[in-house]
């Protein structure tokens, strides 16, 4: 089953449509951005919308063999070619025939192999290891990398005609920490794609503190990350153990954040009143009349830390809305979260304009 592109941001909704003109017309497509973005989904998109969809959808990761096996996957090789090749085997541009080749991390491809690829692309003609017959191929060729591959040429790691002939057309999937809207559909995908994985597992959608947090870590590992901690979750069904473990340094997170999320964050700050009774705290989340066995029953930390954490969002919402006069807009700005989010918090806190 191939996965659908999620997300609502403004450049997901530009790159489906960019998806949408492009599927038909095989040009090279050179897909850019961070690991774990989602590079391969998006090549799955352009050959599902394409008339070639019926045909094969062939992967071959650039990074993953060494040079002498890469040239041998991607062309074929006759029997005897090379120590080893006991019989004759097709390689992926035959394989791949009147479909599409994805070649993903092409950023790492040797420098030796470059011109040979660059040939099949301009003649659409290849030889197999150990053969002088040229066979014929019509692929529409789909490449991924995570580098820069500017730089590359730069460095001359990467040929300049190579980076041209495949980047016809160019697709960024910017990272996930610069769409946290695409947050909350991706975690609803994904739980009920992983939930129909793992049915005896106890795993629940994050609440709306839970969903904060969420949108607002900057994900170095992108959707991969996420996709992770979903399954996660799932199975060890515990949010807060999910969170606690996400690493807390990384080189895309800003520092304040990294000391913010280091130190104890999730602390409630209570109402100064209140500050010298003990009392006066726990009655406001706990029914102090009740016999000591069902007090007991009721005081659960995890629960009153939700209830005080909850009510305390609820006030900062409605007091920013009341004072930047019920702009939801606006008022996400200045509390930092997405505009989903505090549609969201406000219909749990039940939060609305005075009629």
């Amino acid at each position: 089953m191939t996965t659908p592109l999620i997300g609502v941001s403004k450049s997901i909704l530009k790159i489906k449509e960019l998806i949408h003109h492009v599927a038909n017309t095989c040009l090279n497509v050179l897909i850019t951005g961070e690991t774990g973005v989602g590079k391969e989904v998006v090549a799955q998109s352009l050959y599902s919308e394409s008339a070639r969809s019926s045909k094969n959808f062939v992967k071959i990761n650039c990074a993953a063999l060494p040079e002498t096996l890469l040239e041998s996957e991607l062309y074929g090789y006759e029997k005897g070619a090379f120590t080893g090749a006991h019989r004759k085997r097709p390689g992926k541009f035959q394989t791949a025939d009147k479909g599409v080749l994805f070649l993903d991390e092409i950023g790492d491809m040797p420098i030796s192999l470059q011109s040979k690829m660059l040939h099949v692309l301009q003649s659409g003609e290849f030889s197999p290891l150990g053969s002088d017959t040229e066979f014929k191929t019509d692929v529409w060729v789909i490449a991924a990398t995570n580098h820069n591959l500017e730089e590359s040429i730069r460095n001359k790691t990467f040929r300049e005609d190579l980076f041209y002939r495949l980047n016809i057309i160019k697709i960024e999937i910017p990272p996930l920490r610069e769409r946290k809207e695409d947050i909350p559909p991706l975690i609803e995908y994904y739980y009920r794609t992983y939930k129909s994985e793992y049915p005896e597992s106890g795993g629940t959608k994050p609440d709306a503190h839970t969903l904060e947090i969420l949108c607002n870590y900057p994900w170095p590992g992108n959707v991969r990350q996420l996709q992770n901690c979903i399954k996660k979750q799932i199975v060890l069904r515990s949010w807060s153990k999910i969170i606690d473990e996400l690493p807390k340094e990384h080189p895309m997170i800003p520092a304040e954040i990294q000391t913010e999320t280091n130190t104890n964050s999730n602390q409630i700050q209570i109402n100064p009143e209140f500050a010298n009774d003990r009392t006066g705290i726990i009655s406001q989340f706990v029914d102090l009349s009740t016999s000591s066995e069902k007090l007991f029953e009721d005081i659960s930390l995890k629960k009153i830390k939700k209830l005080a954490s909850d009510r305390v969002e609820k006030e900062v919402i409605t007091f920013v809305l009341e004072k930047v006069g019920w702009n939801r807009s606006r008022a996400s700005k200045i509390l930092k979260i997405s505009y989903k989010t505090l549609l969201y918090k406000m219909t749990e806190f039940k939060v609305h304009p005075p009629i």
